[in-house]
């Protein structure tokens, strides 16, 4: 883990990024104490899941074993039979 004072983050910031994006622990401190860290971003910013992504989601659902009765079967059982 690398850690940078502020004023040398400033001085070598794009080296830091790179060292960030490359996977390197990049830890800036003030007065030797950790206040920020640098980290690459976790993929698309538009908060929309890759095809992919759905893919591997739908296909680890359909290892899941059924549950058995729906959540809103149960709600409207419960809703019905109070008094």
């Amino acid at each position: 883990m690398g850690a940078y004072s502020i004023a040398e983050a400033k001085n070598q910031l794009s080296k830091l990024v790179d060292a960030a994006i490359a996977g390197e622990d990049v830890v800036i401190t003030r007065h030797g104490k950790p206040v920020a860290e640098l980290r690459p971003t976790r993929g698309d910013k538009t908060g929309r899941l890759s095809a992919d992504l759905i893919e591997r989601i739908a296909e680890r659902a359909r290892t899941l074993p059924a549950l058995g009765e729906p959540s809103a079967d149960i709600i409207r059982r419960m809703r019905d039979d109070e008094p």
